[in-house]
């Protein structure tokens, strides 16, 4: 019986159980998906070595930010003490915190999912492998050159919150919140482009078999992470956009003598800012409930509930945000709603927390230097999660609001809940990618020095804030009972540092990177992570029938290696991958896989040179590199949207798959929803913050232009999604190239041109301006994001006509043709939205 997709599952039994392949065809996999050498491996698109330099790159800003914090330490260690100057420790304090939040702690979650999940979903690699490339080479790039402004006197020194009005022009007139506000905004969108690859990654790249049911509890935790940065970050995005048009064109977003509002800024930053710390936590989470299974030797313990917990904390936690607010003056009922949900988000954890001690109990736990990062950081975490119940009760909130008992809480729920499953996965998963493993005995040590360390630093710090010492002071004057404290926590930093320090040294002796011939399987994990391996990951693509294959299928390593299930060969002479149904995981068509290209790179190297130039107003080096970096985007994308010769291939036991795909069933068409799920939140931040001012200061707005404009902007927009779906229709009814459905399309980006340039002259016929009031201030961000959405929809009609001029918008080679018709139309979509609201406020 066939099932929803068509496909028919009584196919799998076609597989041979015995016997060995055609020689020549691994010899073949090995020549297709072969790594550049030397300088070509800045071309590297497999997500072997772009998940290990990713990987590699998180932890050397891990190392860097926890330098700086030993710096601060020591400052702090006694009074009046004279290491750093008060605006150098305003620096350290910014970058240690930004450092960490924005260029290890998410990132680090990123590059472990472009690692393993290839792996442990049996794909050959991620759907986007150049999208993957550029993500970490823009990271890579922008990263350095935001830490490098440290040694220019240029980093920022607002605290990595970066709140108005001390980040004002009145009050940061120099270039270093420049620096933060584009850095941190370019490095983001960095982020989401991996949360895009993570998402359609998963749903659609997964092992034949592999239901939704028996999908890796890793896999959920990075799919709800991927969603949650979806969903999240673009809120920072906006804010860190807002922020730097204030101080560069005096729009008073944040301003409350024109109508701005300063908490503005905080509900933004903390609608991104608090979900971030359980962003961090759960593709931890999902690590720790991987490796505790291997560890106990034992299934784990409440799958499904850990699952739901999942889903349930990505939903809280969007609830919390004002939690950092409670003495902002909100009103009562709000502080109730968001103190209510900042407890309820703890019971997701406990029931994680309890899974996992409750795996330990049932199974035979081996007491090795993962286990023992395990069991630290569980201890560790709900420690910090006992602090942070605390906290979301209002009355102590006010009493411990910005005192060292946060630093404490903070730092005991990022480390426990992060840093020790990320060590203990470096020493569980290092075998995969190392010829060599780590050794145990130093990774004892290790544990032990930062375990006791952390303690001795952080638990001392809940007294100081309970004393009164406040966050953020460079020093303090003596006789106030804070010294002995706070020499234990500069003593305690030093022993984490210590464990941090003995952990490289074992990494340096005994990390050999290597795509095939690894340490393998040595802590006998059950996923498929733990396949025999090459650059092309699994030999063959295997049939899953539970969430331990190598536990319950036996002999499926040697079968897979035999090249006896998906793909033992290369049907089209290129790379390729299977992709599955998002829900069934039942194998829907072959994808052609990019290979090594540099375009990817030098798009990163020139987008980071867009923001790093734009930063030391360079404007037209700025542009120069903005001009080049899209031209490096369009060749990238030249290549991705190309047919194959051979429309169906026999991709194993005669199972006959298409090569190419159109439409809701393409990747690429699941990728760019994603994309416009991201442009829409930003969007809806933009519209909350307009409503949110004209709420607090409607004193300050005026009459909108009138209705009557409608008339000529609605239909405009109209015409846009019109013209552009009657583009891709046309061609849906035809079988040869034609020059009519990229015409149509050329005129439907140009009507919505026009409809946002006749909105945007409306209101610069009226007395609105953007820097007299809040008012125009948001009216004229929200023309803005339409206007720069019009801007990439003439990029896309001139790529749209080159690639018909070339011959290759035809059916039913049209994906090119259909994503750009979505963007279009989305982008018509949100022109009318904003034409309309903008009118209607202020009400009547």
């Amino acid at each position: 019986m066939k099932s929803e997709t068509g496909f028919d599952p009584a196919l799998y039994d076609r597989f041979p159980t015995e016997g060995e392949r055609p020689g020549g065809e691994l010899e073949e996999l090995e020549r297709i998906w072969r790594a550049p050498k030397g300088w070509g491996l800045l071309t590297a698109v497999n997500n072997n070595y772009v998940g290990t330099f990713y990987v590699g790159t998180a932890f050397l800003f891990f190392l860097l930010a926890g330098i700086l914090s030993l710096v601060m330490r020591v400052q702090l260690a006694l009074p009046l003490q004279g290491i750093l100057p008060q605006e150098t420790y305003n620096q350290f304090f910014t970058m240690h915190g930004s450092v960490m939040m924005f260029l290890f702690a998410v990132p680090m979650m990123e590059a472990l999912g472009v690692l393993i999940l290839p792996q442990m979903l049996a794909a050959r690699d991620l759907p986007f492998p150049r999208l993957s490339a550029y993500a970490f080479w823009a990271y890579f790039v922008g990263g350095l050159c935001f830490f490098a402004s440290l040694f220019f006197g240029y980093a920022p020194n607002s605290g990595w919150f970066m709140y108005p009005p001390l980040t004002s022009m009145a009050y940061s007139p120099g270039i270093n919140a420049d620096f933060w506000l584009l850095g941190i905004g370019f490095i983001e969108i960095s982020a989401i482009a991996g949360a895009i690859e993570i998402i359609v990654g998963v749903l659609r790249t997964r092992a034949p078999g592999m239901t939704l049911a028996k999908m890796p509890i890793y896999a959920w935790a990075m799919l709800v992470f991927a969603v949650m940065i979806i969903i999240g970050f673009p809120a920072v995005i906006l804010a860190t956009l807002l922020l730097e048009l204030e101080r560069a064109f005096n729009w008073p977003f944040f301003d409350p003598t024109r109508g701005g509002d300063a908490l503005l800024w905080q509900h933004l930053f903390w609608f991104f800012g608090h979900p971030e710390v359980y962003i961090i936590f759960l593709p931890a989470s999902g690590l720790v409930s991987m490796m505790i299974a291997a560890m106990a030797r034992t299934r784990l313990v409440g799958h499904e509930l850990i699952v739901l917990a999942f889903l349930a904390t990505g939903f809280i936690s969007f609830g919390v945000w004002s939690h950092h607010m409670f003495t902002t003056g909100m009103p009562a009922l709000s502080i109730g709603f968001f103190s209510a949900a900042s407890m309820a988000v703890s019971v997701p954890a406990g029931i994680q927390v309890f899974s996992w001690i409750a795996t330990f109990a049932v199974g035979k736990p081996r007491f090795n230097a993962p286990t023992l990062f395990l069991l630290g950081g569980m201890v560790t975490f709900v420690i910090g999660g006992l602090t942070g119940v605390m906290v979301a009760m209002v009355p102590f909130d006010w009493q411990a609001h910005d005192s060292y008992f946060i630093v404490a809480h903070l730092h005991y729920v990022l480390i426990g809940g992060m840093v020790f499953p990320l060590f203990a996965a470096f020493y569980y998963w290092t075998p995969m990618m190392s010829r060599r493993v780590l050794s145990e005995r130093i990774g004892k040590w290790a544990f032990w020095l930062m375990f006791v360390g952390m303690q001795v630093t952080f638990w001392p710090m809940h007294l100081t804030g309970l004393m009164g010492m406040p966050r953020r002071v460079y020093t303090y004057l003596p006789g106030r009972d804070w010294e002995v404290l706070n020499m234990i926590s500069t003593i305690g930093a030093f022993l984490i540092g210590a464990g941090v320090l003995l952990f490289v040294i074992d990494l340096a002796r005994n990390f050999r990177f290597a795509a095939e011939g690894t340490a393998g399987n040595v802590y006998e994990g059950g996923s498929l992570e733990w396949l025999p391996t090459g650059l092309y990951s699994a030999r063959s693509i295997p049939v899953i029938t539970s969430r331990e294959p190598l536990w319950d299928q036996p002999g499926l390593a040697d079968d897979v290696e035999a090249g006896r299930y998906f793909l033992p060969n290369a049907p089209t002479g290129m790379r390729e991958s299977l992709v599955t149904s998002p829900i069934r995981a039942e194998p829907q068509y072959l994808q052609i896989m990019p290979g090594p290209s540099v375009w990817p790179f030098l798009a990163a190297v020139f987008t980071a040179g867009f923001f790093m130039l734009l930063t030391v107003q360079a404007y037209i080096a700025s542009f120069a590199c903005g001009v080049l970096m899209v031209v490096c985007m369009l060749r990238w994308l030249w290549d991705t949207d190309r047919q194959v010769r051979e429309d169906k291939v026999d991709v194993g036991a005669g199972i006959i798959l298409p090569t190419y795909v159109t439409g809701p069933g393409s990747h690429g068409w699941w990728a760019m929803v994603v994309l416009l799920v991201v442009v829409l939140m930003i969007f809806l931040m933009a519209v909350f913050g307009f409503l949110y001012l004209y709420g607090v200061h409607p004193q300050f707005w005026t009459a909108p232009p009138g209705l009557a404009w409608l008339a000529a902007i609605l239909p405009a927009y109209a015409g846009a999604a019109g013209l552009a779906m009657l583009s891709r229709g046309m061609l849906a009814r035809k079988a040869t190239r034609l020059w009519t459905p990229a015409v149509l399309y050329v005129l439907g980006v140009a009507a919505l041109v026009a409809g946002i340039g006749i909105d945007l002259w409306s209101w610069l016929e009226s007395a609105v301006r953007p820097d007299m009031s809040g008012q125009g201030a948001t009216v004229f961000a929200l023309l803005a994001l339409v206007a720069i959405l019009a801007a990439v929809a003439v990029l896309m009609a001139g790529y749209v006509s080159a690639r018909n001029a070339r011959g290759l918008i035809v059916r039913p080679s049209n994906n090119s043709l259909d994503l750009c018709v979505l963007f279009v139309g989305y982008a018509a979509a949100q022109g009318v939205v904003t034409a309309v609201l903008t009118r209607l406020v202020p009400w009547g």
